[in-house]
């Protein structure tokens, strides 16, 4: 499938006090036209470095892109025709009204008034924004104001959508809302770069990923692809005591040959093991016969916070 955009070898740092903070590390990335891309990782992993590297708000220190067919470094006139970029913080006037945004976004491109006009008007009746579209932008609940700034990321009808947390701050009604409309523009032929750092979000969007952390990526493929890494089910182990018990109760788990990896965090143990109903029988007569009490455990399936949690050896929430 043909490539919307092909990033080689990226970087980017910047002078902080007295040290030099790179903020991405010589990254690659490909995304297929036609697909959602998400970009999943902590806040301060680099990746709205990255987003505004690729949105020519940024110039990176080295690499190359090609992003719609045209060279990031040496088109970027070309480049901005054919990306929308909406901002975690929106591009509205909030003083203003819909209306009056869309159509003057659409005049920044270099549309006509007629041409504004109907433009703006199809966007207002798509993004569901018609029974406000004529009250001021300050007035507008959080959904609105988000659904207000994916429309005027369209204005100019582009190949490739920035989408920078685009749920972010929003409640469980709007952001439902959101994704349905990120579906959408995908069935429209929009191809949609997606950061967040939703794990749930990635996984339900997303028809590939890439996961960055401290300026790197750390892993990449469909979510399916990603969890496979984990090779085995989660259990979590909420000790009643530390100290030496914990070490003890590590030292017998890691001995079992069902326990893949034991990894510790605040409340307790994380064990990959396989065929998670079967063994976890065996755990808590392994742990009752040395005396280990336990307070919680539970078991599940991989989820992409196992996957970010095994490449980086920290939880994304813990960022």
């Amino acid at each position: 499938m043909e490539l919307i955009l092909n990033v080689s070898n990226l970087r980017k740092t910047y002078a902080s006090k007295n040290k030099v903070v790179e903020a991405v590390k010589g990254i690659n990335l490909q995304i297929k036209r036609g697909e959602i891309f998400g970009f999943l990782g902590p806040n301060g992993a680099g990746k709205t470095t990255t987003l505004r590297i690729l949105a020519t708000l940024l110039t990176p220190d080295s690499g190359e892109a090609m992003i719609a067919g045209y060279d990031l470094l040496r088109q970027p006139e070309k480049v901005r025709s054919r990306i929308g970029y909406v901002s975690q913080a929106g591009g509205s006037d909030r003083l203003a009204n819909a209306r009056e945004n869309l159509i003057m976004q659409a005049q920044l491109y270099g549309s006509k008034k007629s041409v504004a006009l109907e433009r703006s008007e199809w966007l207002i009746n798509t993004f569901d924004l018609a029974e406000i579209a004529n009250r001021k932008v300050e007035t507008y609940s959080g959904g609105q104001r988000r659904r207000l700034d994916v429309a005027l990321g369209m204005v100019h009808t582009p190949d490739l959508l920035f989408l920078d947390e685009p749920t972010t701050g929003l409640d469980p009604q709007n952001r439902a809302r959101m994704w349905q409309e990120i579906r959408r523009l995908k069935k429209e032929g929009v191809t949609i770069f997606l950061t967040t750092h939703y794990m749930d979000e990635a996984d339900i969007l997303s028809d590939n990923i890439a996961i960055m952390d401290r300026g790197e990526i750390v892993a990449e493929g469909t979510a399916k692809e990603l969890k496979r890494r984990i090779l085995g089910d989660s259990v979590m182990l909420g000790l009643r005591e530390n100290g030496e018990i914990r070490e003890r109760a590590i030292t017998l788990l890691k001995s079992q040959h069902f326990v893949r990896e034991v990894n510790e965090n605040d409340n307790g143990l994380h064990l990959f093991v396989e065929n998670g109903e079967e063994v976890l029988p065996q755990i808590l007569r392994l742990l009752d016969k040395e005396n280990i009490g336990l307070r919680t455990i539970s078991l599940s399936l991989p989820t992409l916070d196992d996957v970010f949690l095994k490449e980086t050896g920290h939880a994304l929430h813990e960022e």
